[in-house]
């Protein structure tokens, strides 16, 4: 799914422009045994048109929340994270990605290479892993980047504490971290997916169809075994557990996490029924 590849979209709170569509977004009430309560959020880093993400019952509980926990807090300072991504990225010496891909995939690993107007030796110092979410964003609109829904959140939390799950450096690192033949799988399923058809997902998310948006966790990237242990169950997995910590204090935060994250057996919401909360949709 490429919307969980592009994990460095420059999101921007949208001000003006075309009247939001109206969206119904999954949200959960999380409870706990001793009075213990959570929210979270499913949403969506970039569409193609301004999305009414601030529903009712998605006010009612930010209001009610004393926090907001979300995967990147400073997404306002792109300098930042686009300094963090070219120190981790750098790596001289590397061969063209032409030699980095499966043959079969080299004609459309062409195409998307023009179409971000690059050449098959742009990437000679760089990682694999970051030519490939390079590539992810080419030809992607920047105003599509803007209505993404997370930065939107960070901004209405207002004097409420913003609490990073992750953060831009370990999350890019997960990234750094994965062995060669995984990046190289990684750049493959980019180059698959950008040659595919691909369905709407912010549809999707404005409809809270999280049947939907679950099986597109089971496709490209997140469908080879050791990419989505990284990169999905790993961080489900930690969030959750910082959630967990979180409620065990006493916080009511609100979670504010692509929507993906929330999908399926191994989302969060399973994941913290698992350990033994309460987990409602806001119907």
């Amino acid at each position: 799914m490429r919307k969980t590849i592009v994990l460095l979209a420059a999101l921007a709170l949208f001000a003006c422009g075309p009247k939001p569509q109206p969206a119904d977004p999954a949200l959960w009430r999380v409870e706990g045994p001793n009075g213990q309560t959570a929210w979270l959020f499913g949403t969506i880093h970039s569409a193609k048109s301004p999305l009414q993400w601030q529903t009712a019952k998605v006010r009612t509980a930010l209001e009610g929340s004393d926090s907001v926990m979300v995967e990147v807090a400073n997404l306002a300072d792109e300098k930042e994270v686009a300094a963090t991504f070219a120190r981790l990225a750098r790596n001289e010496g590397q061969p063209p990605l032409s030699q980095r891909i499966d043959p079969r995939r080299r004609p459309a690993l062409s195409a998307l290479l023009a179409k971000g107007g690059y050449a098959d030796g742009d990437f000679a110092a760089m990682d694999t892993w970051a030519a490939a979410l390079t590539l992810a964003q080419a030809g992607a609109k920047e105003d599509e980047a803007r209505n993404g829904v997370d930065r939107a959140v960070i901004a209405a939390a207002g004097n409420k504490p913003v609490v990073e799950l992750e953060g831009a450096a370990k999350q890019l690192g997960l990234f750094d971290s994965l062995p060669e033949r995984e990046q190289r799988d990684l750049l493959g399923a980019v180059v698959t997916e950008a040659a595919a058809t691909d369905g709407d997902l912010a549809e999707r998310w404005r409809q809270g169809d999280m049947a939907a948006i679950e099986r597109e966790t089971r496709k490209g990237l997140l469908a080879d075994p050791e990419l989505r242990a990284v990169l999905f169950v790993g961080r489900n997995r930690d969030w959750a557990g910082r959630i967990d910590s979180a409620m065990r204090e006493g916080k009511r935060p609100f979670v504010a996490v692509g929507a993906a994250h929330m999908a399926g057996p191994e989302g969060i919401p399973a994941m913290l029924a698992a350990k033994g909360y309460r987990v409602i949709r806001v119907e």
